[in-house]
């Protein structure tokens, strides 16, 4: 099955309200061309070098996501073109992408990272630190940026009860800090949960957009770095 099929297929298996992003990392500029082709605008990357790289190549209105792990250091290099920044898991980083987007006159969609997962090597907020950030209130001065919304990664397990435990824990922080922050401000909607194993568990707790990569582009091709 070639990339645009497995595109429609997955469309097809996702409710009404649920963004697809193609994570694109790793898979090269030829295979993204496909997917734009095929109608896919939502891509996602991890490694900031890559996504500039392949931003220079691709179409000007693809929505790139950045979805690694934010260095602040990185961020000028990708302020000029990225749409949302789903790995954002401190304040400094808002500070830093609302600086950057400022020099280039934009304003950047922001998705808080959420640490859900057992693993203590995943990135993330802690719920309570990113209540107590949100609390504090210094964000809301930072004109150059919105905050999207929240991003989550489940747990490697094969444990599916522990994974949708883990979602249900995502969506429910993230009506807690609507509730409690954003009640007014539509910008505030997105969960980013869910990838080509567990994307229909995430859509059950709640996800709004998922991550999908494998399922479209199939295995990844380490050497096109």
């Amino acid at each position: 099955m070639d990339i645009a099929s497995r595109l429609k297929e997955i469309r097809s298996s996702l409710p009404e309200g649920v963004e697809l992003l193609a994570v694109s990392k790793t898979h090269t500029a030829e295979a993204i061309r496909e997917a734009y082709d095929a109608g896919q605008r939502l891509f996602g990357e991890n490694k900031v070098q890559e996504m500039v790289a392949k931003h220079a190549q691709l179409p000007e209105d693809i929505e790139w996501h950045f979805i690694g792990h934010v260095q602040r250091n990185k961020i000028r290099q990708m302020a000029p073109f990225v749409s949302v920044i789903q790995g954002i898991d401190s304040f400094e980083s808002l500070q830093e992408t609302d600086r950057q987007a400022g020099i280039n006159g934009r304003c950047i969609t922001c998705l808080l990272q959420l640490h859900i997962a057992v693993e203590e090597s995943k990135f993330g907020f802690r719920p309570e630190d990113c209540i107590r950030m949100l609390e504090q209130g210094e964000w809301r001065s930072l004109s150059h940026i919105s905050i999207g919304g929240v991003m989550g990664m489940a747990s490697m397990t094969d444990d599916m009860e522990q994974v949708a435990h883990e979602f249900t824990v995502l969506a429910d922080c993230f009506r807690l800090i609507r509730e409690r922050f954003f009640r007014e401000d539509e910008r505030f909607h997105i969960i980013s949960a869910g990838m080509s194993g567990d994307y229909e568990t995430a859509i059950k707790a709640g996800s709004s957009m998922v991550r999908i990569g494998t399922g479209i582009f199939g295995e990844r091709d380490y050497t096109n770095k």
